[in-house]
């Protein structure tokens, strides 16, 4: 459902609203004072439901900005703390497609590196042993399509470490179409990269159903190729 001020809702009810994010759109508020994709949800729920005062939305998880897809948002406290324990204990299996130019070396692996962040330059480096002040980060893939020279690989992150797709695939010699900051040949057009979260699975926090959404990839032309 896309609504007055083009947020596409994937999925609500009274307790979550799940939105499809276009890529370069901040989830949350930083240092540039943009908008950010919470504060237009705000804006949507107060004017669908016509609630007086602040509107409460918590912020479950994050998408990078130059990345698209499903995020979750809480519109209780009680759903916001059911939904971190989700994502801490690993409960939520989470999806992403990526393309690619450069063909992986396995038709499916799992990757296992230790990350380490650098805050200054906001960049995560890997390596292929722990050391000190690294974390571990793990995730599947497996290369499910092509088209001309792009390689389309779904990837299932295993652990949730800041930028880990990214570096991971870079470190496999495959960055995502755009990631100049992980080793892309070139940037898009539009300075966003072409890494989409496409599904998330988990329990609901408090109806206890399983639920599965899915979110429509964007609609440049080369994710178009893949729709």
């Amino acid at each position: 459902m896309k609504t007055k001020n083009d947020i596409v809702i994937l999925y609500e009810d009274n307790h979550l609203v799940v939105v499809n994010k276009p890529a370069g759109t901040l989830v949350q508020g930083d240092s540039t004072g943009d908008e950010t994709l919470a504060d237009q949800v705000k804006v949507y729920i107060k004017h669908k439901y016509n609630k007086p005062g602040e509107v409460f939305l918590g912020v479950v998880h994050r998408l990078d900005r130059p990345v698209s897809g499903a995020v979750v948002f809480a519109r209780t406290s009680k759903a916001l703390e059911r939904m971190n324990a989700l994502f801490r204990d690993r409960e939520v299996r989470k999806t992403y497609w990526a393309l690619v130019k450069d063909r992986p070396p396995q038709s499916q692996d799992t990757l296992i590196h230790w990350l380490k962040k650098d805050h200054k330059t906001n960049k995560a480096t890997a390596f292929n042993k722990e050391l000190q002040g690294t974390k571990k980060a793990e995730l599947f893939y497996k290369l499910i399509g092509r088209i001309a020279e792009y390689y389309l690989l779904e990837i299932t992150p295993l652990t949730g470490r800041p930028h880990q797709i990214r570096v991971q695939l870079a470190k496999m010699g495959c960055p995502i179409l755009g990631d100049l900051k992980y080793g892309a040949g070139k940037a898009n057009k539009d300075g966003n990269i072409h890494l989409h979260s496409r599904e998330l699975e988990f329990i609901h926090p408090v109806k206890k159903t399983a639920l599965r959404v899915t979110a429509r990839l964007p609609k440049d032309n080369i994710w178009q190729l893949f729709q």
